[in-house]
């Protein structure tokens, strides 16, 4: 295998994301799933020490399609279909691990809390702490993950939230992830139903946020506001009350819905479903009515 085709990206992850739109967007909402992207081409197996399923403990199984109906209800849905393994789209550009990749530039992030932990921009780890690589990475291919697959998923979600903005006033991002049902440590403690992180009140009207728990609680989902999960990159990025953008953070227990070890819906699938369905469309009629969510520029 040549240097070039080390660096390249593989063509099956082009294109980078799908995006459900609904015949007419009648909520002003818009869905995002960056981490359920579940190819794993031979490319990228060739240069990781991991098999497929092990790689699949930092995807967000099936989250894409839990949240699916949402397009048929009025609102678009972005997905990634690579996985988050090969690159994470929840993080600034350039959270670049000197651990991981040669000749890291100086304008790249190297300092922070995430790729500390092996979770940088591309992870040098999965999501219970093995390495994905036997060798560093050269910085080429990572540069040409980041421009190639995550410049374009943001600059699409970036459209559809100021299409969203254009047409309603305002808009609300719902950016839906998974968890494990239990913390990775062990021993670790079970984990409740839904987080929901809106960066302590920073990217979203807390009113929006105190909403969205109440709808899931009311059919009795443990949820908890903000821990262990506050919200990443794309709700920091794009959470701008203040400018008409309300974006929330949606973890919800993968437990409820796969057998976390087999990665195959269980029982609870269909019915998580059907609640996620309901949910959405209280949220459709009542959001509007709530309060005025656009900018308060305006």
């Amino acid at each position: 295998m040549s240097d070039a085709h080390l660096h390249s990206v593989p063509s099956a992850f082009f294109p980078s994301f799908d995006v459900l739109s609904p015949r007419q967007q009648t909520a002003p909402f818009v869905f995002s799933s960056p981490h359920s992207g579940r190819l794993y081409p031979p490319e990228f197996l060739a240069i990781s020490r991991l098999d497929p399923k092990t790689l699949r403990r930092s995807e967000d199984c099936f989250v894409d399609k839990l949240f699916e109906p949402v397009a048929e209800m009025g609102a678009p849905l972005i997905s990634a279909r690579f996985p988050r393994a090969y690159l994470d789209l929840n993080r600034e550009p350039y959270e670049i691990d000197p651990e991981l990749v040669e000749d890291v530039p100086a304008h790249a992030n190297t300092q922070s809390v995430r790729v500390a932990g092996g979770l940088g921009t591309v992870a040098r780890i999965v999501a219970d702490g093995e390495d994905i690589y036997p060798n560093r990475l050269s910085i080429e291919s990572v540069l040409s993950r980041i421009e190639q697959l995550y410049f374009p998923f943001h600059a699409e979600l970036s459209r559809l939230i100021a299409q969203t903005c254009e047409t309603f006033g305002y808009a609300v991002l719902i950016d839906c992830h998974s968890m494990p049902s239990a913390a990775m440590a062990p021993g670790g403690a079970l984990r409740p139903d839904i987080v929901i992180g809106d960066r302590f009140g920073a990217s979203s009207d807390p009113r929006l946020t105190l909403l969205v728990r109440d709808e899931f609680q009311r059919r009795g989902f443990k949820v908890q506001l903000n821990r262990p999960y506050a919200g990443g990159y794309i709700t920091e990025h794009h959470g701008r009350p203040a400018h008409g953008t309300h974006a929330i953070q949606l973890e919800i227990n993968r437990g409820l819905y796969i057998n976390e070890m087999t990665f195959q819906p269980n029982k609870g699938y269909v019915a998580l479903t059907a609640a996620l369905r309901e949910i959405a469309q209280h949220l459709f009629a009542e959001v509007p009515g709530l309060l005025d969510f656009r900018a308060a520029a305006e």
